[in-house]
């Protein structure tokens, strides 16, 4: 266990952005099946295996690189870490960032699941606004934590972590038919 954690440490220092990737995609993936198992109790044989790694490719294609690239861009906008730094990066991360994030997010798991474009967007219609509400009932004040007590370098981490039970709330909702 020592050595996972010293190469996925070297990895971070040498690659952040794919160490970030990689973590989102795994945490995604087990979101995934944490939706499938516990929520919608599919059991193993009903598993589809196929969503779950679909999972897993937007949070090392989509998730990781575009959350990490945003956490370091609102660094340069907003730098320093105080408590009003951290309010202030949480408000334009749920007030900018969120919104076009979670239309992004249901759009493209849509066409990966196969959607036409009008099947798409009635979906988005139909899911993007309790999902919003529920981001903001849950990310604000992990958001303020994460900005004022994380390093840079960890923040994507923690918030994946924390996003384990969103990843599973997400997959959920973007793969109900």
């Amino acid at each position: 266990m020592a050595a996972l954690r010293r190469g996925c440490g070297r990895l971070l220092a040498r690659r952040p952005g794919a160490a970030q990737a990689l973590t989102a995609g795994v945490l995604m993936g087990a979101g995934d099946v944490i939706a499938q198992q516990l929520v919608e109790r599919r059991g193993l044989r009903g598993h589809q295996g196929p969503r779950t790694l679909k999972m897993m490719a937007m949070g090392i294609c989509f998730v990781g690189p575009v959350v990490g690239g945003w956490y370091r861009l609102l660094d340069r906008l907003v730098p320093g870490s105080t408590k009003v730094v951290a309010v202030k990066k949480m408000l334009l991360d749920q007030g900018g960032f969120a919104p076009c994030f979670l239309g992004c997010f249901l759009a493209i798991t849509g066409a990966m699941n196969g959607l036409s474009a009008e099947e798409n967007w009635s979906k988005i219609q139909q899911d993007y606004t309790d999902a919003l509400l529920t981001n903001y009932c849950i990310w604000p004040p992990v958001q303020i934590a994460n900005f004022y007590f994380v390093p840079l370098k960890h923040r994507l981490a923690v918030v994946q972590c924390v996003a384990i039970v969103w990843n599973c709330y997400l997959s959920w909702k973007a793969n109900r038919m």
